[in-house]
């Protein structure tokens, strides 16, 4: 495989200085709530679940607390880090995986695919995203579920503002510079962190769905049953949603899917045992 150029998630201090501000401890409060809601919407079948982009981990620990088997995979070693920490500190066993989201696959292994909170998007070709969700569909079970968590275009466009800026507790101050490019389906961003006299800017970009865009490449993939929310509490989605949350399924059953691996397997000791008697057959 040819090797990638860097892109802006490759740098490891971007999400080291913005940290404080990406990751506060209320939002590793509100995780296990945010957790129960996700799994009220999707109805996983079984306990094996895959946290894509888990970051440092605010779901998977969440869902490993709640007796699930978790893989957490992500391609920032730094965040990787703080997540393996706090799963210490937890007392809960999660398998960590450092790998960039594109690459991830692993065949029918998972009754639950989580991507949360605007972690889906950040390619430049869009056909990389794509064959994400394709690698998705790949990796779960007949009959599981996935869902992915992101700002919509439709609301994006009513609250957008060009410049904004927040202040963290200990005085940093966060400037956040935004601007919508290539006909309304990406945004360019720049965060400037101010920090003891000091700025330090970030540049990174993403591509911003609409629901039916975001369901429609669901759908390319394979999944069905593709219902759009506006919040994890599974409001309707629509211009004033504050999120837009995607939850799709693959088709089938597990017995089915199981039924088929046997029907081929059956298939295949029936040609070897034709072969074989042919094969006997000539030598007479």
């Amino acid at each position: 495989m040819t090797a990638r150029k860097k892109e802006w998630f490759d740098d490891d201090s971007f999400w080291r200085d913005l940290y404080p501000f990406l990751f506060t401890e209320k939002r590793f409060a509100d995780a296990p709530d945010e957790v129960k809601k996700a799994l009220t919407l999707t109805k996983p079948k079984g306990k094996s679940v895959l946290d894509l982009c888990c970051g440092p981990g605010r779901s998977a620990i969440a869902l490993a607390k709640r007796g699930f088997a978790v893989t957490g995979v992500d391609k920032a070693r730094y965040l990787l880090e703080k997540a393996r920490a706090r799963a210490r500190a937890a007392k809960v066993k999660i398998e960590w995986v450092q790998q960039d989201m594109r690459d991830f696959v692993r065949p029918e292994a998972f009754d639950l695919i989580l991507n949360m909170f605007t972690s889906f998007g950040y390619f430049d070709d869009k056909q990389d995203d794509v064959k994400t969700l394709e690698h998705m569909f790949a990796s779960l079970k007949a009959g599981g579920a996935c869902l992915i968590h992101v700002k919509g275009k439709e609301g994006l466009a009513k609250i957008f503002q060009p410049l904004t800026s927040n202040v963290l507790p200990d005085g940093t101050i966060v400037v956040q510079r935004h601007e919508i490019f290539d006909d309304w389906s990406r945004i360019r961003n720049e965060w400037i962190l101010i920090r003891k006299g000091r700025a330090k800017s970030f540049k990174f970009h993403h591509t911003i769905y609409s629901g039916q865009e975001l369901k429609a490449c669901l759908e390319q993939v394979g999944f069905t049953n593709v219902a759009l929310y506006g919040n994890l509490d599974g409001d309707e989605y629509g211009p004033d949603a504050q999120w837009l949350i995607a939850v799709a399924r693959k088709p089938g059953t597990r017995s089915a899917s199981k039924s088929a691996r046997r029907t081929k397997t059956s298939g295949r000791r029936r040609k070897i045992a034709a072969g074989a008697t042919r094969l006997r057959q000539a030598r007479k």
